[in-house]
C-alpha cells in the first residue's frame, strides 16, 4: 500500500495526503477526515525513513538512558515524549543498562536514523563519543555527562549541594555513624554523589565514622548492599542512598534484620521519585525536577519561535531537600 492509493481512495492529491498526515492543522477538517478514513480502510503505514529523506528534516527525537527500570529516567522520558507529541514529533528510546558498549551502539544507531535531536541521559560517557556527536552536528542534550559545545547543551545537577544538605541535617540530629549505599562508583554522576558524601562527613564536628558500599542499581542492589554493610559489623545510625530506587531496597533489608526506621537507622534517598512518597516510611530525599529536565531537553533540541537554540549552553539545577518520616534523631548509645 502506498501514498498514491490513499490519495485515490480519498479523492485528493498525494500532497494533500502528506499534509494531512504530517501537518494536519493546515488541512481542512473534512478533507483530513477523508484522508484518515482512507488510511484506516487501506491499512496504510507511512515509511518514516523515506519521509525523512524526502522532506529533509526528521520528526524523530532520540533518547538514550542508563536504566529505564529506574523511575528517574522514565519521568524524564515521559515529559520529553509529551512535549514531542504536542509538537508532532516522535521519540525513540534506547536503554544502555550502564554498559559503555551499548551506549556506543545506541549513539551510532541514532545518528544513522538521522534523528532531529538526541537527549543523552546516562551516567557512562567516553570523550571520543562526545567528539563523534560534535562531528555529527545533531543537536544534543547531555544530562550530567560531557561538556557543552557548539551543538551540545549540558544540564547539570548540583549533587554536592544536595548531599551536603543531607549530611548536615543528619549530623544535626546526632548521627555520628553513617553509611553510603551507591552503585557504579566509577561513573560520573554516581561517583560525584559518593565523593560529595565522603567530603561532607569528614568536615563534621564532632567527627563521623562512615562506610561506603556499592551494588547494582535497583531494589535488589539496595538490599544486597545493606546486607553486605551489616555483615561487616558496622552499625550505622543513618544510611545515605545514592537514589530512592536503591533506598527502597535498603528499607526492606533493614526491616528483615529487625531494625526500625528511623528509630534504629535513619535512611535518605535522592531524586524524589513518586515511589519515595509511598515507601514505608516515606523517604527523606532530595528533589530533582525530572519533568523540568525533560521539558528543557525538548526545548533545546526543538526550539520554538520564542525560544531559539542557544549553542554551547550549560544549565545548572540546584536540588531541593525534602524531609519525611524516614529520618529522625540518632539512637542513643
Amino acid at each position: 500500500m502506498n501514498l498514491a492509493e490513499v490519495a485515490k481512495r480519498a479523492g485528493v492529491s498525494m500532497a494533500t495526503v502528506s499534509r494531512a498526515l504530517n501537518n494536519p492543522s493546515i488541512v481542512k477538517s473534512h478533507t483530513r477526515a477523508r484522508v484518515i478514513k482512507a488510511v484506516a480502510e487501506l491499512k496504510y503505514h507511512p515509511n518514516l525513513h523515506a519521509r525523512t529523506l524526502a522532506g529533509g528534516r526528521s520528526r524523530t527525537i532520540g533518547m538514550i538512558v542508563s536504566n529505564m527500570e529506574n523511575p528517574f529516567f522514565l519521568d524524564i522520558f515521559r515529559q520529553l515524549e509529551a512535549d514531542a507529541l504536542a509538537a508532532n514529533f516522535e521519540v525513540i528510546v534506547a536503554n544502555t543498562d550502564y554498559q559503555p558498549a551499548r551506549l556506543v551502539s545506541s549513539i551510532r544507531l541514532m545518528i544513522g536514523r538521522r534523528v532531529a535531536g538526541l537527549a543523552v541521559v546516562v551516567s557512562e560517557m567516553d570523550p571520543y563519543l562526545i567528539d563523534e556527536l560534535t562531528d555529527s552536528s545533531i543537536p544534543v542534550v547531555f544530562h550530567d555527562v560531557g561538556t557543552a559545545r557548539e551543538n551540545i547543551t549540558n544540564i547539570r545537577v548540583n549533587y554536592r549541594n544536595g548531599i551536603e544538605k543531607i549530611v548536615r541535617y543528619l549530623h544535626s540530629l546526632g548521627h555520628e555513624r553513617m553509611a553510603f549505599v551507591g552503585h557504579h562508583a566509577s561513573l560520573g554522576p554516581t561517583s560525584e554523589r559518593q565523593t560529595s558524601f565522603s567530603r561532607a562527613v569528614v568536615q563534621c564536628s564532632p567527627p563521623v565514622e562512615f562506610r561506603s558500599v556499592t551494588h547494582a542499581d535497583g531494589f535488589e542492589g539496595g538490599r544486597l548492599a545493606t546486607r553486605e554493610l551489616l555483615a561487616t559489623g558496622f552499625e550505622p545510625t543513618a544510611i545515605v542512598c545514592v537514589n530512592d530506587f536503591m533506598a527502597v531496597g535498603v528499607l526492606r533489608e533493614l526491616r528483615e534484620h529487625g531494625l526500625r526506621i528511623p528509630q534504629d537507622v535513619a535512611v535518605t534517598g535522592f531524586d524524589n521519585i513518586k515511589l519515595s512518597e509511598f515507601s514505608s516510611p516515606p523517604l527523606t530525599t532530595v528533589h530533582i525536577p525530572r519533568q523540568q529536565i525533560g521539558h528543557i531537553a525538548f526545548e533545546c533540541l526543538v526550539p520554538g519561535r520564542n525560544s531559539p537554540r542557544i549553542p554551547g549552553r550549560e544549565i545548572v539545577i540546584d536540588p531541593e531537600f525534602v524531609v519525611r518520616e524516614s529520618t529522625g534523631p540518632a539512637k542513643k548509645k
